[in-house]
């Protein structure tokens, strides 16, 4: 499976989209600093260094990255969370 990275309006997010259902139902899951969700892969991503909040439905996650991150060394670390939870 691949992960489609694509720029969204909002220079500090890009939304990052599978073939395949990551999150069953049609509730959004939002994790912001301090949080944890009961999806591991968000919980990942949350650990990962530059990355400030995250977004989730169906077979996407928005990730945001901190104002002071760069994009070209958060994509590849976010690209091997998807990669760890077989996305």
């Amino acid at each position: 499976m691949a992960v489609r990275a694509e720029g969204t309006p909002n220079p500090n997010a890009i939304k990052f989209t599978t073939d395949k259902l990551i999150f069953q139902g049609t509730n959004s899951i939002s994790v912001m600093p301090g949080n944890t969700s009961e999806h591991e892969i968000m919980n990942d991503l949350m650990k990962l260094e530059g990355v400030d909040n995250v977004f989730g439905y169906q077979n996407f996650i928005t990730v945001n990255k901190s104002f002071d991150a760069q994009w070209d060394e958060v994509t590849p670390r976010v690209k091997e969370v998807f990669e760890k939870h077989g996305y």
